[in-house]
């Protein structure tokens, strides 16, 4: 039943995008949109409105535009984009959140299906508490986590996701089954926020740069980073100083649908390479806590395929996959 419905919004997203004007080959004046498969307000949405911003500071002359397409951890909108075979004038922020969620969801629809432009950018991820939380420390969340697992509820991204993943791994480390981890999905970090600030959640995961400010402000707690070493710019313990062995980098990325010339995929991977080489793109990777990890071509497509291969096996022995 879940993947009938998966596939009717898909189709009804084709749609729309269809209606909005999809089209075929690349225009050096036509729009360039920029899809972020998810709610607004998170990594996937943050990154394709940094982008855009960049575009328009690297290309003044090209006119892009974002469009959110939420739902099933980026399915719903990988689907639409493999309707959309051939256009160039189309692009896709996705990442480590969608390979788990195709293996999750089991979708008909693959990476295989796109045609990969670029990596862009690697992230830490940060592991916090609301303010009036009861655990100061990881220590704290462990032992209630370890005392009964259910009781401990965490927010994050889509199921079989980076957040989702970095759950599982979390609770493999501190002796906890996987299985009974009691992970709260959301399709937006604007939405596991929420739930953060409005104390619904016991803790919550995300990018650093999704959390950081509120941590900053004193909204949140922030309790483990996933890095091996602290961040600069950010008081915030690593998830091994706090006793658990995981160490973790989200990354994100543009593909472009399936079927493009190689002048279409040419004219949009020097597009994105003068995008990352602005100055408007550099500022932002900084601010945000981003790591630059830019890979274009085949370089892109071979890593894309290890990532399938090595996160099928964390995702299968959390047992979010048979």
């Amino acid at each position: 039943m879940r993947l009938r419905i998966f596939a009717a919004l898909a189709a009804l997203s084709l749609g729309a995008l269809t209606a909005c004007g999809g089209q075929s080959g690349t225009s050096a004046s036509g729009t360039l949109r920029i899809m972020a498969p998810a709610s607004p307000g998170g990594g996937w949405d943050q990154t394709s409105r940094t982008a855009e911003q960049a575009f328009k500071s690297a290309a003044p002359d090209r006119k892009v535009e974002v469009f959110n397409v939420p739902g099933a951890g980026g399915t719903i909108g990988l689907a639409q984009l493999a309707g959309e075979k051939g256009n160039g004038n189309l692009l896709m922020t996705m990442g480590l959140v969608m390979v788990g969620a195709i293996e999750q969801n089991k979708s008909k629809v693959t990476l295989a299906d796109t045609t990969p432009i670029a990596k862009l950018t690697e992230e830490y991820e940060i592991v916090v508490v609301p303010a009036e939380s009861p655990y100061k420390t990881l220590a704290d969340l462990t032992a209630a986590w370890k005392a009964n697992p259910a009781k401990v509820s965490i927010a994050g991204g889509s199921a079989g996701g980076t957040d989702h993943i970095v759950a599982g791994l979390m609770a493999k480390a501190a002796g906890v089954d996987p299985k009974q981890v009691n992970y709260i999905a959301h399709s937006g970090g604007g939405e596991a926020l929420n739930a953060l600030l409005g104390n619904k959640v016991s803790a919550g995961i995300s990018g650093v740069g999704e959390f950081a400010e509120h941590v900053k402000s004193g909204k949140l707690r922030g309790i483990g980073v996933t890095s091996g070493e602290r961040l600069e710019g950010l008081d915030v313990p690593t998830l091994k100083e706090g006793g658990l062995d995981v160490e973790l980098a989200n990354w994100r990325g543009f593909v472009a649908p399936g079927g493009l010339s190689d002048a279409d995929k040419k004219t949009l991977t020097d597009l994105v390479t003068k995008m990352h080489d602005s100055q408007a793109w550099k500022d932002a990777v900084a601010k945000n806590g981003w790591i630059d990890s830019f890979q274009t071509g085949q370089q892109f497509a071979d890593y894309l395929t290890s990532e399938q291969t090595r996160v099928k096996g964390i995702i299968a022995e959390m047992g979010l996959v048979s």
